[in-house]
């Protein structure tokens, strides 16, 4: 992928919606994710800022603080993606699924085509806007059934930490906000920038969508045996044709037991676990090896190329030529200076 020229060269323009009630923590997330990749020349991939409904001036918290907002909702209409972060505030939002005259004002500057984003609650804002009329949404689990009753034209998913569905994507709470704007940079500029960035950030690189957002189990007992070992295990050898029994072996229990475990520690099979980390090990060496199509097939762990493909497909929605033309030479290029699509 060419370096743009200077005069080419426009970061993708984030603007968060501040509005009262916010958490601090869920407005921070966009600026520390976005704020972070660069290009082979430094140039900051992205523009992040934050705007409120109203002109430029304080914005409350749920905290004991309030924050000073430098932009009014004008700058909606500069946006390539708006993200709504979570309010505990929202009024007839949250209680009858309809917006205040001031707020419906200001999402009237955003233009058609803009990606939309929301964490938590900041779903109730793109529901009553209409955004996520017959599509399926995530939001934070102790939320979801209220969600659905104020929202039922939309297909809300409660188990899951996010949701791509193109154009508009949710979250559930919290750390799922994180995982959602990483899988945005993945989606974006690959596995390699996304995964420098999570580094930087000490988060994971990589949780999938899917990943169910919450367990109520007991709290394990301390001396309780986990899985960790056999995942750590099977991350050195995902070239070979793993078996449920291997795992369990390395944790020396009965796969049933193994099962069981894995999934209350993971949240996923481990079936479906050792196919996200394939997927994963296909996307680094698409994006910076020149390996052919089979021996990345076969070096992580798909067997065939016709496998990998129906996964990648199945998961990224393109094929591997198709995902190494796209993103393999500005990840190597990210990678070199420094710096480091999923479905839900």
């Amino acid at each position: 992928m060419p370096v743009p020229s200077s005069t080419d060269f426009r970061p993708h323009r984030v603007v968060v919606l501040a509005l009262d009630g916010l958490l601090p923590f869920e407005l921070g997330i966009p600026h520390r994710i976005f704020g972070r990749p660069r290009d082979a020349l430094r140039r900051p991939l992205y523009d992040v800022v934050t705007c409120s409904i109203r002109p430029p001036g304080p914005v409350e918290t749920d905290a004991d603080f309030s924050i000073q907002v430098a932009h009014g909702p004008e700058a909606l209409a500069t946006a390539d993606t708006v993200i709504v972060p979570a309010s505990y505030e929202l009024g007839p939002v949250f209680e009858l699924g309809v917006l205040t005259d001031e707020l419906a004002a200001a999402l009237a500057h955003i233009r058609p085509g803009t990606r939309l984003a929301a964490i938590c609650t900041g779903g109730y804002v793109l529901a009553a806007a209409g955004f996520l009329d017959g599509r399926p949404a995530a939001t934070h689990w102790a939320d979801a059934e209220h969600f659905q009753r104020i929202f039922p034209q939309v297909k809300v998913d409660a188990d899951v930490l996010f949701i791509d569905d193109g154009d508009v994507l949710t979250s559930a709470g919290v750390a799922a906000g994180l995982d959602l704007c990483l899988h945005m940079v993945r989606r974006d500029h690959g596995a390699a920038v996304a995964n420098e960035v999570a580094r930087r950030t000490v988060v994971p690189p990589h949780r999938d969508g899917g990943q169910a957002q919450y367990i109520q189990r007991p709290l394990p007992e301390t001396q309780l045996a986990t899985t960790t070992t056999a995942r750590a295990w099977a991350l050195g050898h995902l070239h070979e044709p793993l078996q449920l029994r291997d795992l369990a072996e390395q944790e020396s229990m009965s796969v049933r037991t193994f099962t069981r475990r894995f999934r209350e520690e993971v949240g996923v099979s481990p079936g479906q676990w050792l196919t996200q980390q394939r997927v994963e090990r296909a996307r680094h060496l698409l994006e910076s090896t020149d390996l052919s199509v089979d021996q990345v097939a076969r070096d992580a762990g798909f067997g065939t190329a016709q496998s990998m493909r129906q996964h990648l497909q199945a998961v990224l929605g393109v094929t591997p030529t198709a995902y190494r033309r796209t993103f393999r030479a500005g990840a190597v290029e990210a990678a070199g200076s420094g710096t480091g699509r999923i479905a839900g």
